[in-house]
């Protein structure tokens, strides 16, 4: 008999999740999707469950995926706009923590300082999901290495190579979630945009940090973001001046010298900018089945931190 894999309370940073967990969410996601696809529905293992949406950054993919993920399982999800709350301003985050563990059964979160997220989790009594932070963006990090071993059919041993801003929450998510499944990684940036010394530290992947875009070679895997995030508009001229050698553009992708090469990319896209039209809808982009899988993964995270679905 396998061994159980222990039970997450909260889904915060990667850092916290075992590559068990994080195994174990990877199946219970392909699960949920396959039973979906097979059924036309996901049995209600949420019915009467209800979750918070704590917005301070805007979204679409983190709040129409929650919402449908929870409908989808049988429960109910309400957002709370940044008005509303006024995290850590209006009210302190001890107190809305506490406020809405006794109205709801999850809060998921999606807010600038990673420390409101740590916060959150420290004071609720009910489990807390990290939609994004400055810091990192699991649940984007979950849905693309399902989109990937979907497509590819494993995980151990493949390459991928993150071109653009190697220090945002994106890549860092991506470098610790590859260290979960033996995947190796690739940070192409210019200089100043490297990754975070202590998140390459942390991880168990292979990561090789480089401004040489012959890093591309023979990835399995091409991701970008964009180049500019909310909160860095002060920062919007120098970096559109700094990063347009680190488009992926048709040119880079040949350079992978891998004809079935993944594009991804964690939308939303400026086009033009950080990726061409003609690479965003080519043959290798899977961009918006990416995006579908957030939908999936966060079931995953859902039916296991509040309905109690175990990891196998």
């Amino acid at each position: 008999m396998s061994a159980v894999i222990p039970a997450l309370s909260d889904f915060v940073d990667l850092q916290h999740v075992t590559s068990e967990q994080f195994w174990g969410l990877l199946r219970l996601a392909r699960e949920l999707k396959e039973e979906r696809n097979r059924l036309g529905q996901n049995a209600p293992i949420l019915a009467g469950k209800s979750l918070a949406l704590l917005f301070q950054k805007p979204s679409l993919r983190t709040r129409v995926s929650f919402e449908m993920g929870m409908v989808q399982l049988g429960g109910y999800a309400f957002y709370l706009s940044p008005q509303e709350v006024g995290l850590g301003q209006r009210e302190s985050i001890a107190d809305v923590a506490r406020v809405l563990s006794g109205y709801c059964d999850g809060i998921m979160a999606r807010v600038f300082d990673h420390n409101h997220i740590v916060q959150l989790a420290q004071w609720a009594t009910v489990p807390v999901i990290n939609g994004l932070s400055d810091f990192s963006h699991p649940c984007q990090a979950l849905a693309d290495i399902f989109t990937i071993w979907e497509r590819l059919g494993k995980l151990e041993g493949l390459t991928l190579a993150f071109v653009g801003d190697g220090s945002n929450n994106v890549a860092a998510s991506l470098i610790m979630a590859a260290g979960k499944v033996g995947m190796n990684v690739r940070i192409i940036s210019p200089k100043g945009y490297a990754p975070d010394p202590k998140v390459v530290a942390e991880s168990n992947a292979d990561v090789m940090v480089t401004e040489d875009l012959d890093g591309v070679a023979g990835v399995d895997v091409l991701y970008t973001d964009v180049w500019t995030s909310m909160g860095q508009e002060s920062e919007r001229e120098e970096r559109l001046r700094v990063f347009p050698p680190y488009q992926v553009n048709r040119d880079l992708v040949a350079r992978t010298g891998n004809n079935d090469v993944l594009v991804m990319h964690c939308l939303p896209a400026h086009r033009g900018e950080e990726i061409t039209d003609a690479v965003a809808d080519g043959p290798n982009s899977v961009l918006f089945p990416q995006a579908h899988n957030r939908l999936h993964a966060q079931k995953a995270l859902l039916a296991h931190l509040l309905g109690n679905i175990p990891l196998k």
